[in-house]
């Protein structure tokens, strides 16, 4: 799939097939939209394009939230669905204030020559989102709605997502993402504070203002082509007064040296809130606990 970064970089096209959206956490509502614009380009011969934004427009107009996930991961997640081209337009002030209309004519007829766009039923694009499917079927192209996917008669969305991962129910969000909830990295170092209470840990930079989920959770871990059980901190380690999200993760029987390798988080149970204690001995004495509680979540 190719990566359109910028409109400055997006050359006119001689046809297309289009959607547009954030797809934040890539889920299965957004599978089905791609599966169809997939086929749909296939049946017409032409490339499959999906456009999204960068910011998202909710964090450009001061309303940020988490996201489920980075932007490498869902590239890669986007790419998996067989797309041809992923364009990703900076969402800023002129941009933010380009009308409905000449989006369509500017971006969609002029650079794309689009020729059948398929959009979700609750899609809105221009300034003061004025632009939707109705406006879409004035111009002189195919349009198609795609309606939302239900599961267990809710609709599923990103936010529904957020909710269940707030709650820590991850088998109500493996079935609405399609797969399980993880978070990737490269392994850094770290304070090394947890050695010095024996828990060493590896420890993953989270590039988000805002995590989807914290707390202390029994975890997977894919590094080097193999599995390990272990308990992950996720979120500002109050007791030692952190002020960033950190990824901290004790795996089980492990004493190897893994800097700068690429590790895959998969939350499997949340086991607590994250808390502040009054001294290292007590968090020393919880972290026991929390390990003790994993191990019987893994049957380890």
């Amino acid at each position: 799939m190719k990566l359109i970064r910028g409109l400055q970089n997006l050359k006119p096209h001689l046809g297309s097939v289009v959607t547009i959206g954030n797809f934040d956490g890539v889920h299965i509502g957004h599978q089905k939209i791609i599966k169809k614009l997939v086929e749909k380009a296939h049946a017409m011969n032409l490339p499959s394009v999906l456009i999204s934004f960068s910011p998202t427009p909710q964090c450009f107009f001061g309303h940020a939230q988490a996201i489920l996930s980075s932007f490498k991961q869902k590239h890669t997640l986007l790419a998996s669905l067989g797309l041809d081209e992923h364009l990703l337009i900076n969402f800023n002030t002129p941009f933010s204030q380009l009308t409905a209309n000449a989006f369509i004519q500017q971006i969609l007829l002029d650079k794309l020559n689009v020729k059948h766009c398929l959009i979700g039923d609750d899609f809105r694009f221009g300034a003061n989102r004025t632009g939707n499917f109705s406006l879409l079927q004035t111009f002189d192209f195919e349009v198609e709605k795609t309606p939302a996917v239900l599961y267990n008669f809710d609709r599923v969305s990103s936010s529904k997502i957020r909710q269940s991962l707030k709650e820590g129910d991850f088998d109500l969000t493996s079935q609405l993402l399609g797969r399980e909830f993880s978070i990737s990295g490269k392994i850094i170092h770290g304070q090394k504070q947890g050695r010095t209470i024996g828990f060493p840990t590896i420890n993953i930079p989270i590039k988000r203002k805002i995590s989807p989920l914290l707390g202390v959770f029994a975890v997977n871990v894919e590094l080097n082509n193999e599995i390990y059980n272990g308990v992950c901190n996720l979120g500002k380690h109050p007791t030692i007064g952190g002020e960033t999200i950190l990824l901290e993760v004790f795996l089980f029987d492990f004493n190897r040296q893994v800097y700068g390798k690429n590790a895959k988080v998969i939350f499997k149970y949340k086991i607590r809130n994250e808390q502040k204690f009054d001294s290292f001995s007590a968090l020393k004495q919880q972290i026991k606990s929390d390990v003790k509680d994993a191990k019987l979540l893994f049957k380890y």
